[in-house]
């Protein structure tokens, strides 16, 4: 007869691998934050956005990373908080898109970056998805 251990938590690799996916997300969140916040002016100007919309998103993106940077500390992130960063970040790359061709008049280089960044941010969901995912099948 073999003794068998049973746990309730996802192998440390696979929560590691969520955590760091996590702490990415909120540390570029974070530092496009900030530098939305800090530089609203500029950056408005240079990519064609308002830039009070600019320093609105930049205060929201601050406290956004933050949260998302709490989940990512924590030792097994709960699925629940997960699953609203990665719907979170569906959401923000949609209305992304539909920003861009619904309402915002962006230079050049905001036509560029606003699909950009949205495409950038559809990734980070999709690979948050993949690791929680992954947790729950290896718990």
């Amino acid at each position: 007869m073999s003794a068998t251990t049973l746990t309730t938590a996802p192998p440390r690799s696979v929560t590691s691998w969520l955590r760091r996916v996590l702490a990415f997300d909120a540390a570029g969140t974070v530092l496009n934050g900030i530098a939305y916040a800090v530089a609203s002016g500029p950056i408005g100007r240079f990519l064609g956005i308002d830039p009070g919309l600019m320093l609105g998103l930049g205060i929201g993106l601050i406290a956004y990373g933050a949260a998302v940077g709490a989940l990512a500390a924590g030792g097994n992130p709960p699925a629940l908080g997960v699953r609203t960063v990665i719907e979170a970040n569906l959401a923000w790359t949609v209305l992304s898109f539909i920003a861009l061709f619904a309402w915002l008049e962006p230079s050049t280089a905001g036509a560029v970056w606003v699909p950009a960044q949205a495409v950038v941010v559809g990734a980070l969901a999709g690979l948050q998805h993949v690791a929680l995912r992954s947790t729950r099948v290896n718990s």
